[in-house]
């Protein structure tokens, strides 16, 4: 009979354990005493629900910028659009992110996509994280200006006519930076 006793206490605290809706465990006294019943609190890990977890609001529309002169303390100086991508080959990307979807677009053509829609997401600190099958894409904000660097790691990412930026910023910061004219230049 004690032997019966214990077997089913153990199996009632394992059940009960298994619960992830309860905050208490109750355990049983497997003493032949009259049963008490003795509630411990127990402390679970904080999990953040991704539905919660918000993607910055600057990630739905960043440009492409690049390094233009790594001397400069001025950040605006210091970063700025690049020449031959958005004048000569017209092949760089920029990159709209929300929670259903990553979507990288040619600056010039913006019927040119090439959209990913299966993903999650985490931040740490100033990194937003976004992880696909194949990749991680780290957008790590280094700048207030804002400037984003993007570091993509995993399989190669090759899309046709869409180059990818190393650094980027929000479309409204754009007129910021140190711009290069197109003028007439025939390319």
């Amino acid at each position: 009979m004690k032997n019966l006793i214990i077997s089913l206490s153990v199996v009632t605290a394992l059940l009960a354990s298994c619960s992830p809706a309860t905050d208490k465990k109750v355990e049983k006294n497997t003493s032949p005493d009259p049963k008490k019943e003795v509630a411990t609190s127990t402390q679970e890990p904080v999990k953040i629900d991704p539905a919660t977890l918000e993607i910055p609001g600057d990630f739905s529309t960043l440009v492409p910028i690049d390094l233009l002169n790594n001397k400069s303390t001025n950040v605006h100086d210091k970063y700025g659009i690049e020449f031959s991508g958005n004048c000569y080959s017209c092949d760089l990307t920029s990159l709209s992110i929300t929670k259903k979807q990553i979507r990288w677009t040619n600056v010039c053509d913006e019927k040119d996509t090439f959209e990913i829609d299966d993903f999650s997401y985490s931040n740490e600190g100033n990194k937003t994280i976004f992880k696909t099958p194949e990749r991680t894409y780290i957008l790590t904000q280094i700048d207030k200006a804002p400037v984003y660097e993007l570091v993509i790691e995993g399989k190669k990412l090759e899309l046709k006519n869409k180059r990818i930026s190393r650094y980027l910023t929000t479309k409204k910061a754009l007129p910021l930076f140190t711009e290069h004219d197109c003028g007439d230049f025939e390319g």
